[in-house]
């Protein structure tokens, strides 16, 4: 299940050569739908991010254990899918952790799964406290992509059937909750998604989406010989995070800046019931060493409005956003530096030019 984008290019190379942007009749382009191509240069870059990855091999954790007096929820370990199973791991945390509670509640964390996590304890009627270290839009949930579709997340040989169980409840939840959030209130919107067949991400998409298809090559302008097409949700991450955290605001939750060190530092706070959302940072502070860092680096073109369409694969990703054209695909591990590194980011936008460049036909 661990899904590297960046495998894509390798078996796509040779399409990207040129070589399939013509057919055999001379100077007359191949039959093909056509699409707007993506405006690749490097003097169109508005900005540059790296994001840090909190991946388990064996998949996200939800687990409630005692800490003293306290009850404490692990809701963690997303990989590069937190975003996706932000709502969904957060409905079987607060299953796990409300049964029998009363009185307030704290979240540590306030990344996408932490405010997920605090919405869900407000709507089942508990006030609320989010402690974190930073807020947004110094969080890792603003640096991903936004992309609804579940990457990164585990390795197929760790994980036992009771996770996968859990994997799929979460899932579907996510998927109905994201839904009914669709709109520019918090950012998200259907696309059209174009991925290669022969790609890892293709054997995902067979069962989730449930709705996609192969196309024949008149159906798509790419410079590959198979493609698959599915419609997902796109979440604009800085827009989703600050409706989430008003959301949380207007409901009467409270929002403190507040680092902990250790388990130990959990016990200065009032509140008996805590859920842990702090991604990453629960390795050190519970000694999960089974985390690891995946940096993610990314290149942001200025947006452009008539690209209604996302693709994975090929040169990497390209996912459309209000905020910029998203270009990304780097799967990094055990890098803990969240810093972009120019000559990736140089090697990222030069195949995505390569790539559009190479489109059979346009609009």
């Amino acid at each position: 299940m661990i899904l590297d984008r960046r495998t894509f290019a390798a078996g796509s190379a040779a399409l990207l050569s040129g070589c399939a942007t013509v057919d055999a009749r001379p100077r007359r382009l191949a039959t093909c739908t056509p699409l707007v191509p993506v405006q690749v240069d490097a003097s169109r870059v508005i900005r540059t991010v790296a994001g840090l990855r909190p991946y388990r091999k064996s998949g996200f954790v939800v687990r409630a254990e005692q800490l003293g007096t306290k009850r404490l929820v692990h809701n963690y370990g997303h990989g590069g899918s937190g975003i996706t199973m932000s709502w969904g791991t957060s409905k079987l945390a607060i299953e796990l952790g409300l049964q029998g509670h009363s009185g307030p509640v704290a979240v540590i964390g306030s990344g996408v799964v932490g405010l997920s996590t605090a919405r869900l304890v407000q709507e089942a009627g508990f006030p609320v406290t989010i402690y974190a270290a930073a807020l947004p839009p110094d969080t890792t949930s603003n640096v991903a992509g936004g992309q609804f579709h579940p990457f990164g997340l585990f390795r197929d040989d760790s994980v036992t059937p009771a996770f996968r169980e859990q994997f799929v409840r979460a899932l579907e939840y996510s998927w109905r909750r994201y839904q009914i959030m669709v709109g520019d209130d918090y950012g998200i919107h259907w696309l059209p998604t174009y991925v290669e067949a022969s790609a890892p991400e293709a054997q995902v998409i067979a069962n989730f989406p449930p709705i996609n298809r192969t196309l024949t090559p008149a159906e798509h302008p790419f410079p590959l010989d198979n493609v698959v097409v599915y419609d997902t949700m796109y979440v604009e991450t800085g827009r989703y995070l600050r409706q989430m955290i008003r959301d949380v605001q207007i409901a009467g939750g409270k929002i403190e800046v507040r680092r902990f060190g250790s388990p130990a530092d959990i016990a200065a706070i009032p509140e008996a019931l805590v859920f842990n959302c702090t991604g990453l940072g629960s390795r050190e502070l519970f000694g999960d060493q089974e985390l690891q860092p995946i940096r993610g680096q990314l290149a942001i073109l200025e947006p452009q409005p008539d690209i209604r369409y996302a693709l994975t694969g090929g040169p990497g990703y390209m996912f459309p956003r209000a905020d910029g054209i998203i270009l990304g695909g780097t799967f990094e591990r055990d890098v803990w530096e969240a810093v972009p590194v120019p000559a990736t980011i140089d090697r990222i936008v030069s195949s995505q030019k390569r790539f559009f460049d190479s489109f059979r036909c346009t609009a």
